[in-house]
This record gives C-alpha cells, sequence and structure tokens, in this order.
C-alpha cells in the first residue's frame, strides 16, 4: 500500500522566455514569484493553488505543461502508472518522468509537500 496526490503542476517554458513566463503569470494569477533557493530552474507561484503547487520550469524544449505527483513510494507509484499505460521517459534526481497516454507529461517524486501535513492529508491510498 503506498499514498499520492498531485503536488504541483508546472509551466515548461524556454529558458530565455522563463522570467516573462513568471511575470506574466504571476501578474495574471495575482500570485508572488519566488525563485526556489537551490533550483534556479524553477519560480514559484506561491499561493496561486491552494494545497497545490504551481511554477514556471525553464526547459531546453518546448513549451508544455506538466503534473508533479509526489508518493511516499516512488517506485510503487510509477509502477500503477506503468500498468494504467504511461511510458518511461527519463529519471531525473528522485524522480521519474512518465508519458501518459495523448502524451502529457508527469513527474513521480517523493514527498515534497511544505508541511509534510499537506500530503498526510490530501494524499489517495493505493493498494
Amino acid at each position: 500500500m503506498h499514498r499520492s496526490r498531485v503536488h504541483a503542476i508546472l509551466i515548461d517554458t524556454p529558458q530565455d522566455e522563463a522570467a516573462a513566463a513568471s511575470a506574466f503569470w504571476s501578474a495574471a494569477l495575482g500570485a508572488p514569484a519566488r525563485p526556489l533557493p537551490g533550483e534556479p530552474q524553477f519560480v514559484s507561484l506561491h499561493e496561486a493553488l491552494p494545497e497545490v503547487g504551481l511554477a514556471i520550469q525553464a526547459v531546453d524544449d518546448a513549451p508544455r505543461m506538466h503534473i508533479d505527483i509526489e508518493t511516499d513510494d516512488v517506485d510503487a507509484e510509477t509502477a500503477r502508472l506503468l500498468a494504467l499505460g504511461a511510458t518511461q521517459v527519463a529519471r531525473w534526481q528522485e524522480c521519474r518522468v512518465l508519458r501518459a497516454p495523448g502524451g502529457h507529461l508527469m513527474c513521480v517524486l517523493p514527498v515534497a509537500s511544505p508541511p509534510p501535513a499537506v500530503f498526510e492529508a490530501h494524499a489517495r491510498i493505493w493498494p
């Protein structure tokens, strides 16, 4: 048995457009844009979505959006999603990058909610 939940929605933006995208989404959503310490490719739009993160991620690829799913068992959650039809694309740090049917990307990562009580309160339990 393991648990998981949507941790964040990321707006993947080409690196040279990330600052403008951060300013736009911050103003559009009324949420302060805050760089994440130690992770310069991310700018958090804290408070834009209650209990779910929203961030701009600078990427070396085309613009898109993807979902981060946090879990207390990365291997089990990855296996569950693969069984549902996802395919694994890559690994990045402790994360697994998957592609869902339809082509959308998602990352499966260890619990990252600040504070962890958010995960405890909102995670679904899977057999």
